[in-house]
């Protein structure tokens, strides 16, 4: 369980360095740029790829593009979500996306929909839709547009991420090769973004500092729950719960506490819920 809390530790970390460098006014696409550059030599390092039998013919290169286009693309979205939706919303769209795997699962893996799926992605679903239509207050203003999209781009990416990923691994493709992969594009990616529209941003020493450390969390975040499923490897339910559940929980008093966001009674509802959607997930899970 060590792991799991410290891979949950790590993810919410990296929103709130993010969040806390958009407030200092640093480069974002710089920032991911130096992010991926760290993540793609840490994953060579931790996972030791077998680069030298990598045969090209046998890479679903679509794949590693589609993919190294995502990581950038849903990381600017998270980073626009915490600006404009804020850490608390933010957390959970983020762990919520799991509901659209389990309905791509359904749809184009042809994974059984049990009564708990259908509970767990209906709850989740119900939980985001809270989240984004509140009420406004004086305390808790209506989300404007670009937090309702940036929030919406994070639940779907995130989602896409997952299926992507899974459709990968019934490639046959190892892990390590493939994640390695896709985060040197997502990097080259990046780089050429930063280039066209920050290229001055991309040597200054904060940019590079607040790269590297959202680098390190990022990476740590992916080995840690990793080895967290090796560990528990007949407990996978209990892995994918705790994570979701303890993200969750950390954004939450993230948000409150550093950030001094508002725990509306809806949003509230919007927690509760999430936990449950998790929780119902996990028990789907389970072999009967």
């Amino acid at each position: 369980m060590l792991l799991i809390f410290l891979a949950a530790l790590c993810s919410v970390g990296v929103s709130l360095i993010v969040k806390k460098y958009l407030s200092q006014g640093l480069n974002i696409l710089a920032i991911i740029t130096w992010n991926y550059a760290v993540a793609s030599l840490l994953c060579f390092l931790w996972f030791k790829p077998d680069m030298a039998h990598l045969i090209p013919q046998n890479v679903p290169w679509w794949l590693i593009v589609l993919l190294g286009a995502l990581l950038p693309s849903i990381f600017f979205a998270l980073s626009k979500s915490l600006q404009h939706a804020g850490m608390i919303k933010t957390e959970i769209v983020q762990r919520l996306s799991v509901v659209l795997s389990i309905l791509a699962a359904y749809i184009v893996f042809n994974e059984s929909m049990s009564a708990l799926k259908f509970c767990g992605f209906t709850i989740g679903v119900v939980a985001v839709v809270l989240m984004v239509l509140q009420k406004t207050s004086m305390s808790q203003p209506n989300l404007s547009s670009k937090g309702i999209w940036a929030l919406v781009a994070v639940w779907v990416g995130y989602a896409l991420v997952d299926i992507l990923l899974k459709y990968n691994s019934r490639l046959g493709l190892g892990f390590a090769i493939s994640l390695n992969l896709i985060f040197v594009f997502a990097g080259m990616l990046s780089l050429l973004a930063t280039f066209i529209k920050a290229k001055k941003q991309l040597l200054k020493w904060q940019n590079i500092c607040a790269g590297l450390i959202v680098g390190m969390l990022n990476f740590a975040n992916i080995a840690l729950y990793v080895n967290a499923h090796r560990a528990l490897h007949d407990s996978p339910a209990i892995v994918f719960a705790s994570m979701n559940i303890l993200v969750v929980v950390f954004g939450v008093m993230s948000g409150v506490v550093l950030f001094k966001e508002k725990l509306t009674p809806r949003l509230s509802l919007s927690v509760t819920m999430a936990i449950v959607a998790v929780l119902c997930l996990m028990l789907a899970m389970k072999p009967s």
